[in-house]
């Protein structure tokens, strides 16, 4: 929709400085693949997102939790903490063996509340191909 759009358009640049900010067309993308995005309200207005990716491999089901943002006006009540719940209860409800997240560690408000969810650091490689 035109207000998922623009909600996309404000939270964005506060969720990444590098991505571009996602068009209709491509949000579209987002949700009729083997994803869902959820959104939080608040006064009926858009403020905050968490995609959940499902996917099956051989060894399981496995979700990874995605794009977490909340508007700066509307943080600190509580918004990224049910986005996560809710996501974390729909992966569960899909089976998922495992649900994982990355989040940069200067976000220390984020890290802190993955945590406190239940989230543990795990030791790994992680790589990038940006090719």
């Amino acid at each position: 929709t035109e207000e998922l759009v623009q909600a996309w358009a404000t939270l964005m640049p506060q969720l990444s400085s590098r991505a571009a900010v996602p068009d209709a067309e491509w949000l579209r993308g987002v949700i009729e693949s083997n994803s869902v995005m959820l959104v939080a309200r608040l006064d009926g207005k858009i403020v905050g997102s968490l995609t959940v990716v499902l996917y099956q491999n051989p060894d399981g089901r496995r979700a990874h939790i995605d794009a977490v943002v909340v508007d700066e006006g509307a943080r600190g009540r509580g918004i990224a903490r049910r986005l996560s719940e809710v996501g974390i209860a729909r992966a569960q409800a899909w089976k998922a063996r495992t649900i994982e997240l990355t989040s940069n560690p200067k976000r220390e408000a984020a890290n802190n509340l993955y945590q406190s969810l239940g989230f543990k650091i795990r030791e790994t490689n992680m790589y990038r191909y940006e090719g």
